[in-house]
């Protein structure tokens, strides 16, 4: 299962997600978004894990929980077809 995990410090690394996470099980890829011109995180990333069990058990204990000063937001990450309307890009 995909996971999105918002709101997350500019500080958190793909290091510090792969630590929470694995208390939880199996990751299979850990990311954590960046600007591209700036390389700065933008403040969200996503986590697989393959067994949708052990994901939801992850989803369940970090979702609202701190993560370097900030309440993280953890779900299942929508497919890029699922997404709501965006802006038009140009």
């Amino acid at each position: 299962m995909n996971l999105y995990v918002g709101n997350l410090s500019y500080s958190v690394t793909e290091e510090d997600l792969k630590e929470a996470f694995s208390e939880f099980g199996e990751l299979e890829s850990v990311n954590i978004i960046k600007d591209k011109y700036s390389g700065q995180s933008k403040g969200f990333g996503f986590v697989e894990m393959p067994d949708n069990a052990e994901a939801d058990k992850a989803i369940k204990a970090l979702n609202g929980n701190q993560l370097k000063g900030r309440a993280i937001k953890v779900n299942q990450a929508k497919p890029r077809g699922d997404r709501s309307a965006r802006r038009p890009r140009y």
